[in-house]
Protein backbone atom coordinates (compact mmCIF):
# COMPACT_ATOMS: atom_id res chain seq x y z
CA UNK A 1 0.00 0.00 0.00
CA UNK A 2 1.86 3.55 -1.19
CA UNK A 3 2.34 5.43 1.81
CA UNK A 4 0.98 8.92 2.25
CA UNK A 5 2.02 12.11 3.72
CA UNK A 6 -1.24 12.75 5.84
CA UNK A 7 -4.70 11.83 5.32
CA UNK A 8 -8.08 13.79 5.74
CA UNK A 9 -10.86 11.80 6.36
CA UNK A 10 -14.28 13.86 5.75
CA UNK A 11 -17.57 12.21 6.88
CA UNK A 12 -20.31 13.45 8.35
CA UNK A 13 -21.81 11.06 11.47
CA UNK A 14 -20.37 8.98 13.82
CA UNK A 15 -19.73 5.47 12.86
CA UNK A 16 -19.10 6.25 9.03
CA UNK A 17 -15.38 5.64 9.54
CA UNK A 18 -16.16 1.98 10.61
CA UNK A 19 -16.14 1.37 6.89
CA UNK A 20 -12.68 2.59 5.79
CA UNK A 21 -11.30 1.75 9.45
CA UNK A 22 -8.85 -1.14 8.45
CA UNK A 23 -7.23 1.08 5.65
CA UNK A 24 -6.83 3.74 7.95
CA UNK A 25 -5.24 1.57 10.83
CA UNK A 26 -2.92 0.02 7.78
CA UNK A 27 -1.59 3.98 6.64
CA UNK A 28 -1.33 4.33 10.49
CA UNK A 29 1.07 1.42 11.08
CA UNK A 30 3.16 3.02 8.28
CA UNK A 31 3.84 6.08 10.16
CA UNK A 32 1.09 8.23 8.25
CA UNK A 33 -0.86 11.01 10.44
CA UNK A 34 -4.74 11.02 10.01
CA UNK A 35 -6.96 13.75 10.32
CA UNK A 36 -10.80 13.15 11.04
CA UNK A 37 -13.05 15.55 10.49
CA UNK A 38 -16.98 14.47 11.50
CA UNK A 39 -19.27 17.24 10.56
CA UNK A 40 -22.39 15.93 12.88
CA UNK A 41 -22.07 13.93 16.34
CA UNK A 42 -25.03 11.95 14.83
CA UNK A 43 -27.66 13.14 17.34
CA UNK A 44 -30.68 12.28 15.02
CA UNK A 45 -29.42 8.44 14.77
CA UNK A 46 -32.62 5.91 15.26
CA UNK A 47 -31.08 3.47 17.29
CA UNK A 48 -30.34 4.03 20.77
CA UNK A 49 -28.72 0.42 22.14
CA UNK A 50 -30.40 -2.65 23.17
CA UNK A 51 -32.11 -2.21 25.39
CA UNK A 52 -31.83 1.19 25.08
CA UNK A 53 -29.82 3.15 27.28
CA UNK A 54 -29.86 6.85 25.64
CA UNK A 55 -32.84 9.25 24.56
CA UNK A 56 -32.76 11.76 22.07
CA UNK A 57 -31.40 14.36 24.66
CA UNK A 58 -28.40 12.48 25.74
CA UNK A 59 -27.44 10.63 22.63
CA UNK A 60 -24.74 13.35 21.53
CA UNK A 61 -23.23 12.81 24.05
CA UNK A 62 -23.17 9.38 24.39
CA UNK A 63 -22.18 9.10 20.31
CA UNK A 64 -19.42 11.83 20.76
CA UNK A 65 -18.06 9.49 23.21
CA UNK A 66 -17.94 6.10 20.85
CA UNK A 67 -16.68 8.13 18.17
CA UNK A 68 -13.71 8.93 20.53
CA UNK A 69 -13.45 5.28 21.32
CA UNK A 70 -13.75 4.22 17.80
CA UNK A 71 -10.67 6.84 16.37
CA UNK A 72 -8.66 5.46 19.69
CA UNK A 73 -8.96 1.56 18.48
CA UNK A 74 -7.99 2.79 15.33
CA UNK A 75 -5.15 5.41 16.04
CA UNK A 76 -6.48 8.38 15.06
CA UNK A 77 -4.92 11.21 17.24
CA UNK A 78 -6.62 14.02 15.38
CA UNK A 79 -10.28 13.95 15.57
CA UNK A 80 -12.20 17.18 14.72
CA UNK A 81 -15.77 17.93 15.11
CA UNK A 82 -17.88 19.77 12.67
CA UNK A 83 -20.39 20.57 14.90
CA UNK A 84 -23.09 20.67 11.68
CA UNK A 85 -26.21 19.15 12.61
CA UNK A 86 -27.63 15.98 11.66
CA UNK A 87 -29.23 15.19 8.85
CA UNK A 88 -28.79 18.75 7.49
CA UNK A 89 -26.03 19.32 5.53
CA UNK A 90 -27.58 19.18 2.32
CA UNK A 91 -29.42 22.38 3.75
CA UNK A 92 -26.12 24.09 4.74
CA UNK A 93 -25.27 27.19 3.39
CA UNK A 94 -23.05 25.57 0.86
CA UNK A 95 -20.22 28.50 1.21
CA UNK A 96 -19.94 28.04 4.10
CA UNK A 97 -19.51 24.02 3.88
CA UNK A 98 -17.01 23.92 1.15
CA UNK A 99 -15.42 27.36 3.06
CA UNK A 100 -14.92 24.64 6.62
CA UNK A 101 -13.48 21.89 4.68
CA UNK A 102 -11.07 24.21 2.78
CA UNK A 103 -9.92 25.51 5.62
CA UNK A 104 -8.94 22.00 6.96
CA UNK A 105 -7.28 20.94 3.88
CA UNK A 106 -4.94 23.94 4.02
CA UNK A 107 -4.43 23.62 7.65
CA UNK A 108 -3.42 19.67 7.48
CA UNK A 109 -2.45 19.74 3.59
CA UNK A 110 -2.89 15.91 3.61
CA UNK A 111 -2.01 14.23 0.59
CA UNK A 112 -4.98 12.08 0.41
CA UNK A 113 -8.87 12.59 1.30
CA UNK A 114 -11.44 10.06 2.05
CA UNK A 115 -15.08 11.14 1.51
CA UNK A 116 -18.01 9.53 0.41
CA UNK A 117 -18.88 9.73 -3.58
CA UNK A 118 -21.43 12.06 -4.29
CA UNK A 119 -24.63 10.90 -5.66
CA UNK A 120 -23.52 7.18 -4.99
CA UNK A 121 -23.54 6.58 -0.90
CA UNK A 122 -27.17 6.22 0.16
CA UNK A 123 -27.83 8.55 2.67
CA UNK A 124 -27.96 12.74 2.25
CA UNK A 125 -25.52 13.90 4.12
CA UNK A 126 -23.13 11.28 2.99
CA UNK A 127 -23.82 12.79 -0.57
CA UNK A 128 -23.67 16.08 0.16
CA UNK A 129 -20.64 15.78 2.18
CA UNK A 130 -18.67 13.67 -0.52
CA UNK A 131 -19.74 17.64 -3.00
CA UNK A 132 -18.86 19.64 -0.46
CA UNK A 133 -15.24 17.52 -0.24
CA UNK A 134 -15.12 17.43 -4.17
CA UNK A 135 -16.08 21.51 -4.45
CA UNK A 136 -13.13 22.29 -2.56
CA UNK A 137 -10.77 20.45 -4.04
CA UNK A 138 -11.72 21.32 -7.16
CA UNK A 139 -11.10 25.37 -5.94
CA UNK A 140 -7.17 24.11 -5.96
CA UNK A 141 -5.11 24.37 -8.08
CA UNK A 142 -4.50 20.99 -10.09
CA UNK A 143 -0.75 20.93 -8.75
CA UNK A 144 -2.14 21.21 -5.36
CA UNK A 145 -4.73 18.75 -5.01
CA UNK A 146 -4.59 15.93 -2.85
CA UNK A 147 -5.91 12.55 -4.58
CA UNK A 148 -9.51 12.04 -3.46
CA UNK A 149 -10.52 8.62 -2.78
CA UNK A 150 -14.44 8.18 -2.76
CA UNK A 151 -17.02 5.10 -0.98
CA UNK A 152 -19.78 4.20 -2.93
CA UNK A 153 -22.36 1.17 -1.65
CA UNK A 154 -25.76 2.58 -3.42
CA UNK A 155 -27.13 -0.19 -5.48
CA UNK A 156 -25.59 -0.49 -8.74
CA UNK A 157 -22.77 1.90 -8.47
CA UNK A 158 -20.32 -0.75 -9.96
CA UNK A 159 -23.19 -0.20 -12.89
CA UNK A 160 -22.65 3.46 -12.95
CA UNK A 161 -18.59 4.32 -11.58
CA UNK A 162 -17.35 0.71 -13.10
CA UNK A 163 -14.73 -1.32 -10.44
CA UNK A 164 -13.23 0.60 -7.56
CA UNK A 165 -10.28 2.00 -8.23
CA UNK A 166 -8.58 0.92 -5.32
CA UNK A 167 -9.31 -2.21 -3.30
CA UNK A 168 -7.54 -3.04 0.19
CA UNK A 169 -6.42 -6.37 1.83
CA UNK A 170 -7.46 -5.24 5.40
CA UNK A 171 -7.55 -8.85 6.91
CA UNK A 172 -4.54 -8.52 9.38
CA UNK A 173 -6.30 -5.73 10.99
CA UNK A 174 -10.13 -7.07 11.43
CA UNK A 175 -9.40 -7.15 15.07
CA UNK A 176 -9.25 -3.22 14.69
CA UNK A 177 -12.32 -2.73 12.13
CA UNK A 178 -14.63 -5.07 14.90
CA UNK A 179 -13.16 -2.50 17.98
CA UNK A 180 -13.81 0.18 15.55
CA UNK A 181 -17.63 -0.92 15.30
CA UNK A 182 -18.25 -2.16 18.39
CA UNK A 183 -17.21 1.03 19.63
CA UNK A 184 -20.31 2.60 18.44
CA UNK A 185 -22.46 0.81 20.89
CA UNK A 186 -25.66 2.70 20.56
CA UNK A 187 -26.03 2.30 16.76
CA UNK A 188 -24.80 -1.79 16.53
CA UNK A 189 -25.29 -3.21 19.63
CA UNK A 190 -28.50 -4.96 18.18
CA UNK A 191 -25.74 -6.71 15.68
CA UNK A 192 -23.44 -7.69 19.22
CA UNK A 193 -24.56 -11.44 17.86
CA UNK A 194 -23.11 -11.15 14.44
CA UNK A 195 -20.29 -9.09 15.14
CA UNK A 196 -17.37 -11.87 15.43
CA UNK A 197 -14.31 -13.09 13.85
CA UNK A 198 -15.50 -16.46 14.10
CA UNK A 199 -18.12 -15.97 10.93
CA UNK A 200 -15.69 -16.80 8.20
CA UNK A 201 -18.46 -15.17 5.78
CA UNK A 202 -18.19 -12.07 7.85
CA UNK A 203 -14.74 -12.24 7.59
CA UNK A 204 -14.69 -12.77 4.13
CA UNK A 205 -17.27 -9.60 3.79
CA UNK A 206 -14.88 -7.56 6.05
CA UNK A 207 -11.51 -8.19 4.51
CA UNK A 208 -11.87 -6.02 2.05
CA UNK A 209 -12.45 -2.16 1.35
CA UNK A 210 -13.41 -0.55 -1.75
CA UNK A 211 -12.29 3.16 -3.03
CA UNK A 212 -13.29 4.96 -6.54
CA UNK A 213 -10.69 7.74 -7.04
CA UNK A 214 -12.56 10.85 -7.85
CA UNK A 215 -11.35 12.07 -11.13
CA UNK A 216 -11.25 15.91 -11.75
CA UNK A 217 -12.07 16.89 -15.23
Amino acid sequence: MERQRHILVVLPHPDDETGSSGSLALHIRQGTPVTYLCLTLGEMGRNMGVPPFANRSTLPTIRKQELEQSCASIGIEDLRLGGLHDKTIEFEERSVLVGKIAETIADVKPSLIVTFYPGYSVHPDHDATGAAVIDAVAAMAPEDRPEVRCIAFAKGCEEALGKPDIVIDVSEVLSVKLASLQAHRSQFQHMSGILSLEDEQLRSRWSFERFWTYRFD
